[in-house]
């Protein structure tokens, strides 16, 4: 759709950062290579928030917190918690907060601090709640056939007015029917 968009109104588009394959929601492009590179240089000084939806296994005791890890990245790209002491470890800060329940499932609100490669996914595994569809860092069951995450807002200043921009993408219409109805499933694809 946006390379639709941007071929119908003849201009080029330049990806500003990225998702997760898996991954749903909002991302965002440039209209010149200028304005990328403004925004992907000073990308932590104006970014103001990254918030996720995910729903995970189980449901959590603890209904809200702030978890700091260290990440590190092994032989086959898959990231995995190391030592803070471990030179190549990357620190990341995630908070979460536990918005709706059902008796299998939580859908947590997800901010993340530091944008390290499949942090969200690595930090909720690492405490026994895997995000649902994710076959690359557990086993939970994929009840909607995808990886139950998805970026809704990203907050962002303008490197050249100063204007913050509150961006938003709506919560998927199967992440709340899983909610309503733990036991609701898509319709597998057929296999080909």
């Amino acid at each position: 759709q946006v390379r639709e968009y941007a071929n119908k109104n003849n201009f080029k588009l330049f990806i500003v950062h990225r998702l997760d394959r898996e991954t749903s929601g909002l991302v965002m492009f440039a209209k010149s290579e200028r304005m990328k590179m403004l925004f992907q240089d000073n990308w932590n000084e104006l970014v103001s928030k990254r918030g996720y939806y995910a729903i995970t296994e189980g449901i959590f005791s603890k209904k809200e917190d702030k978890v700091v890890t260290y990440l590190k990245e092994n032989a086959l790209n898959l990231m995995y918690i190391a030592a803070p002491k471990d030179p190549k470890a990357k620190r990341c800060v995630t908070s979460y907060k536990d918005i709706k329940e059902n008796e299998k499932y939580s859908l947590l609100d997800v901010e993340i601090f530091s944008g390290r490669k499949n942090q969200i996914r690595v930090t909720l595994g690492s405490l026994g709640h895997y995000v649902l569809g994710d076959d690359k860092y557990g086993e939970p069951a994929n009840p909607i056939n995808r990886l139950c995450l998805h970026a809704y807002e990203l907050d962002i200043k303008n490197p050249i007015t100063g204007k913050v921009y509150k961006l938003k993408a709506p919560i998927p219409s199967d992440f709340n029917e899983l909610m309503k109805n733990p036991d609701f499933e898509k319709a597998k694809k057929p296999s080909k």
